[in-house]
């Protein structure tokens, strides 16, 4: 049976989970990272994706996250997003907006940092989309 560790995940608008875990998926910006008791001590980027959390107790559940950073220690992780829902409350709607919004601002951004930085939310936002419709 696999140690258990503490798991917080926190939007600016809520404290989502806070809870006793065994495995914690995150979709860190370099890959997809599963995250255990013991884990070496760790700080990652979040893109935009899916956490996928078994609970102490064994049930899975599932966050739609939209970008932030995670904070891993042998003892436990805290997953600040920058907005964050369960998955069951995401509609295609929300994606679309979110979507919509990121090519709004595309279109007036000259500086080519931001630009770069917004396309390629814009492509996390899309693949996302893809995944969630394909689910």
């Amino acid at each position: 049976m696999a140690d258990n560790f503490s798991f917080e995940l926190v939007s600016p608008e809520r404290l989502l989970l806070s809870e006793m875990v065994s495995e914690v998926v995150i979709p860190a910006t370099e890959g997809e990272m599963t995250v255990m008791a013991n884990h070496a001590p760790t700080m990652t980027t979040i893109k935009p994706g899916v956490v996928s959390v078994k609970l102490a107790s064994g049930q899975v559940t599932k966050y739609v996250v939209f970008g932030g950073f995670a904070d891993v220690l042998p003892t436990g992780c805290t997953l600040l997003a920058e907005s964050a829902v369960p998955l069951s409350e995401v509609t295609p709607d929300t994606l679309s907006k979110r979507i919509d919004e990121a090519r709004k601002e595309l279109e007036s951004v000259d500086h080519h940092e931001h630009r770069s930085r917004l396309e390629h939310y814009l492509g996390e936002l899309t693949n996302l989309n893809g995944i969630l419709v394909a689910a």
